[in-house]
């Protein structure tokens, strides 16, 4: 699957995911796959629909073959949550009674002290229908609700696990800023490079008679050159585009790289890239 990669460390830590009563095993999948996303690993089921172990949740599970095959099944939820110290319930309706009701990321950074304090926690979550009961949510201790589209508020399971999920990998990140990798630095081009470009493609145009009137010429020359000239380019950049333009320049659509036909001579500049790089279009 795009994305994974076994020779890096694999995160397995936090809460424990329990999922009431879940109907489909194709959900069950989807929650084990957020899981793995975001570095949860203990996933536990209460009396679900379809038994266990289900061949669909398996096959939707996208690779999170450790989450599946360490899942935990309990006929109640009390028998599910009993060796918990801290528990929150997610719902999207207002309830009842006297909980305290927190936003996802509040939820998040309380399941982490406690996870560092060693305390054993977790997240309930419902059916896919209709959600924990009333009963049900009063055996959590506290509320964790998302700030969605209040004509809208229905979210399908697997999408509420990955939000906690997210934000459970937040609460541990010491920069929210920071991300997994950079774009590769490229040697930002040299003036000449960029007078190169200018020189081929100016040729090129008009040898096409695309600065018509005449007398329009230069002031069209100026516009084309501020364009080209409005952010700074790196050699791989130039080297793309001068390899766009042999290429325009050198086959027509009659006769295209590749189909045997002889191109037409090029009538470039004495400064353009030598014949290598005009592979370089895909800019890899």
């Amino acid at each position: 699957m795009a994305g994974t990669n076994s020779e890096r460390q694999l995160l397995a830590e936090g809460p424990a995911v329990i999922l009431v009563e879940p109907q489909m095993g194709e959900n069950i999948g989807m929650v084990a796959r957020a899981m793995a996303n975001f570095g949860l690993v203990e996933l536990r089921l209460v009396n679900p629909r379809d038994g266990w172990p289900n061949e669909r949740a398996q096959a939707t599970a996208s690779k999170a073959d450790h989450i599946i095959e360490a899942t935990k099944v309990y006929e109640t939820l009390e028998q599910a949550i009993a060796d918990l110290n801290f528990v929150y319930a997610t719902t999207a309706r207002e309830r009842d009674g006297y909980k305290p009701v927190r936003s996802p990321v509040v939820a998040a950074e309380t399941l982490r002290a406690k996870f560092k304090a060693g305390e054993g926690t977790g997240i309930l979550f419902g059916r896919e229908r209709w959600g924990l009961t009333n009963e049900e949510v009063a055996l959590a201790d506290e509320i964790v609700t998302f700030p969605v589209n209040p004509a809208f508020a229905s979210l399908n399971i697997a999408q509420a696990v990955l939000l906690m999920s997210y934000e459970w990998m937040k609460s541990g990140m010491e920069d929210l800023g920071a991300v997994p990798f950079q774009a590769i630095e490229q040697r930002p081009s040299t003036k000449d490079q960029l007078f190169g470009l200018f020189d081929q493609l100016e040729e090129a145009l008009d040898a096409r008679n695309y600065f018509h009137p005449a007398g329009k010429k230069p002031k069209m020359v100026d516009n084309l050159r501020a364009v080209l000239s409005r952010r700074a380019f790196t050699e791989q950049e130039i080297s793309v585009l001068r390899g766009v333009i042999s290429s325009l320049d050198r086959f027509t659509r009659k006769s295209p790289r590749g189909s045997g036909s002889h191109p037409r001579p090029s009538k470039t500049s004495s400064k353009a890239p030598k014949e290598t790089t005009s592979d370089d279009s895909s800019g890899e």
